[in-house]
């Protein structure tokens, strides 16, 4: 009896799949720990990554992000930019 291949398991991608994130910050500079729905976001290119920071500045101020630094991998794009006015 020959039965298929087994599908190969769920893994997240990896850093070279999505590689730009966002350090999010307080007004020191340190990093901010926030909710899951929020925490540990990874895009596919810089403008999605652009995109989403726009879409949620605000929740993320709401939890005490005050500024957000851009990453390509570990290399600062930029940042730390304000999330306030």
């Amino acid at each position: 009896m020959n039965l298929p291949d087994q599908p190969p398991t769920f893994r997240p991608p990896s850093t070279v799949e999505l590689p730009w994130s966002w350090r999010l910050e307080d007004k020191t500079g340190a990093e901010v720990t926030v909710t899951e729905d929020y925490a540990g976001q990874r895009f596919a290119s810089q403008a999605d990554a652009e995109s989403w920071v726009g879409e949620f500045y605000a929740e993320l101020a709401e939890q005490g992000v005050d500024g957000v630094t851009l990453l390509d991998v570990d290399r600062v794009v930029y940042g730390p930019m304000s999330l306030h006015a």
